[in-house]
């Protein structure tokens, strides 16, 4: 029997709605901006972490919302803490390693940069905390990290052959090899604590409890 969403549950399911909209609002925003620049180059905009993660995170809120509606929306918990664990990551690197690089521009339109390195982190991490996942368990959600590492395997081949980095962090030429070999390793730490954490905050609170 499917069960009674009280308004709990509902203003849940709005704030996922609203925060899945929102991040895809910001991306289709620089798409379009780019585009009518003449300087929307696909490979080059979907080749930033920044991008897809916000785009995962957006597609999985928007799909946890129809599906809690629908009185299944543990279906995606494993892939709602996968994605918060890597925007979560794109929010804290991004703060430590480039916010300060004011050379640099890292969106088309300034509110986009707000929202994608800043608001859906923030407001992934609320939806957690406000509506837990069903227990996760640590070993298993490991596994999320092969994302992370694929894209760091991609980018810094692509990089070698074609000489476009997506992060300067990522380029050996910025401050060598070693650089970034410690940065890398410094990021994947990051996550792994991350789904440390998510695995620690699953399986509390109402909604998870009943289940």
């Amino acid at each position: 029997m499917k069960p009674t969403l009280d308004r709990y549950a509902w203003t849940g399911i709005i704030i996922k709605l609203a925060l899945g909209l929102l991040g895809l609002s910001a991306i289709v925003t620089e798409i379009a901006v780019l585009s009518e620049r003449d300087a929307f180059a696909p490979a080059r905009f979907f080749g930033y972490f920044t991008i897809l993660s916000n785009l995962l995170v957006a597609i999985v809120l928007i799909v946890s919302a129809v599906l809690t509606a629908a009185g299944c929306g543990r279906l995606v918990d494993a892939f709602r803490g996968a994605t918060t664990t890597y925007v979560l990551v794109v929010g804290i690197g991004f703060s430590v390693l480039l916010a300060g690089l004011d050379d640099l521009v890292f969106t088309a339109v300034p509110w986009d940069n707000i929202v994608l390195h800043y608001v859906v982190p923030i407001g992934a991490l609320v939806d957690l905390l406000v509506d837990p996942p069903r227990r996760l368990r640590l070993r298993r959600s490991l596994v999320w990290l092969a994302f992370p590492l694929g894209y760091l395997a991609v980018s810094l081949v692509r990089g070698e052959i074609t000489g476009w980095y997506p992060y300067p962090f990522l380029d050996p030429e910025t401050d060598g090899g070693a650089a970034v070999a410690g940065t890398s390793a410094g990021l994947l730490l990051l996550g792994v604590l991350l789904i440390w954490g998510v695995c620690l905050l699953s399986g509390r609170g109402r909604q998870a409890a009943a289940d």
